[in-house]
């Protein structure tokens, strides 16, 4: 296959990977996170509250995210844009930057909240398309009584 070809195809098989995450976490639909992620994926969450958490595995993850948002009458994960790199990682790898926005819904007193973020992702291929490899998460920006908003994390890339 001819280089730019090879790396529009894979660009979009990590953009398809990104919005399968979306609807998963969407439509909270735990168990197809494991077609997702690699079995080993270390997930790094900073919510900017405490320390980071790190999980590993899509199981973990699942597990993680369903207690945080088990609050939520209404949840949903956006992204809202993201920086895909397929080159320069070897022919089995690729990165991105993803920025994404949290719409919430409180059950308890309805009240309405949104979550601003930004994903670290390194991707590796697999049988049937790119799997999450890696992730690191950082919150943004949180709306509430006020908005609170945080530092970019200063990373490598």
């Amino acid at each position: 296959m001819e280089p730019e070809l090879r790396e529009s195809v894979d660009y979009l098989a990590v953009r398809r990977l990104q919005d399968a995450y979306a609807d998963v976490v969407t439509r909270r639909a735990w168990p197809e996170l494991e077609e997702l992620f690699a079995p080993d994926c270390e997930i790094v969450v900073d919510t900017r509250a405490g320390d980071p958490r790190v999980l590993v595995g899509p199981n973990a993850l699942g597990e993680f995210i369903s207690g945080a948002i088990e609050r939520f009458s209404y949840f949903q994960f956006v992204v809202l844009g993201s920086r895909v790199d397929v080159v320069g990682h070897g022919p089995d790898a690729a990165s991105a930057r993803l920025y994404m926005c949290e719409l919430r819904q409180s059950a308890a007193d309805g009240n309405q909240s949104i979550a601003y973020g930004v994903y670290h992702d390194d991707y590796v291929r697999a049988p049937g398309g790119f799997r999450f490899a890696r992730r690191r998460y950082h919150s943004l920006a949180r709306t509430g009584s006020d908005l609170s908003v945080f530092p970019f994390p200063d990373l490598d890339r």
